[in-house]
């Protein structure tokens, strides 16, 4: 009888387990990402991930320094780099793993920040907290009590690269600056963007406020799926109709700081501006992150860090591009 009783127990375990090995586990929620989990136990880091991770829908992060010979100014920048987001192939790397200050290019992150957790058309009124920007910052000169929606903010934030657009998005969205901030750190790290930390939504100066060329690509990339934040980054000018604090009508128009997309600044032939984002701070320097349709079809996404001079920006971005066959 206990024989007959452990076949039992035995057929009953095998069976189980046949059952299970069965059953579809998708069903069940994962708890554990290869990626983001290993990284987080300290296993392996973003960066030294086997290149093959990469190679289906993303740009490799190439460790060493690769295209520049087509640039022979380029010891005017820290970092740089091209990306073809077509064939996923990153064409240029300059000191691409390098930490850099991204200045207003964090607002990339503020934008898609918003779009993941904002709702567009949520009103948000102005505090003087927003307005209260450094002396010198790029404003969209918006006024306490001003009453606009997150959509309005966001072309406020992208083309005058309002720094006070910026905090209202951000106080909008979820109640204070710094929750909001948390909130763009695990957007980036969620994307693989692990070698950054933000302290702000505007990009001014922090020591550890930091990002890399790679790090802003994963980020830029994945702002690229948003195709209405794409018209607001491609946007030359627009005029804003909101309500002051007294409830009267106001407006204001907002031009792009982007030189190649408002025509100041010529691209190299064959190649057409989709959005581009500046950034300048003194610690900084000049800084600008583009995405353009080349020549051949294919769309790519370029930056320039810490140029010397916003002649030299827009120089060298055109000759980082000249990789692109």
């Amino acid at each position: 009888m206990k024989c007959t009783n452990k076949k039992l127990v035995s057929i009953l375990l095998i069976g189980c387990c046949v059952f299970l090995s069965s059953c579809s586990f998708d069903r069940y929620e994962r708890k554990y990402k290869t990626v983001q989990t290993s990284n987080d136990l300290g296993i392996i880091s973003s960066y030294s991930i086997n290149n093959e991770f990469y190679s289906a829908s993303l740009c490799k992060p190439l460790k060493s320094n690769t295209g520049v010979e087509i640039a022979p100014d380029i010891s005017h920048v820290q970092s740089a780099a091209v990306f073809d987001v077509t064939s996923n192939q990153t064409l240029l790397n300059y000191n691409m793993l390098d930490k850099v200050y991204p200045a207003s290019t964090t607002k990339i992150l503020t934008a898609l920040t918003a779009f993941k957790y904002g709702n567009l058309d949520q009103k948000v009124t102005v505090s003087e907290n927003a307005v209260n920007q450094t002396d010198g910052s790029s404003l969209a000169n918006i006024a306490v009590g001003d009453e606009l929606t997150v959509r309005q903010l966001l072309y406020g934030l992208m083309l005058p690269s309002g720094n006070d657009a910026a905090v209202a998005i951000a106080e909008g969205v979820a109640g204070s600056e710094e929750k909001f901030v948390k909130l763009m750190n695990e957007t980036a790290h969620s994307l693989g963007a692990t070698h950054s930390h933000f302290v702000t939504t505007n990009g001014l100066h922090n020591d550890d406020h930091y990002t890399t060329c790679y790090d802003m690509y994963l980020i830029f990339n994945a702002a690229l799926k948003y195709d209405e934040l794409v018209q607001i980054m491609s946007s030359k000018s627009y005029d804003a109709y909101f309500r002051d604090g007294n409830g009267q009508p106001k407006s204001m128009t907002w031009h792009t700081t982007d030189k190649f997309l408002n025509g100041e600044k010529k691209l190299s032939d064959g190649f057409s501006v989709v959005a581009g984002k500046t950034g300048t701070t003194s610690e900084a320097k000049y800084c600008l992150a583009l995405v353009t349709n080349a020549p051949n079809g294919h769309k790519i996404i370029s930056f320039v860090y810490k140029a010397d001079n916003r002649y030299n920006l827009y120089l060298l971005q055109n000759e980082i591009l000249g990789i692109v066959k």
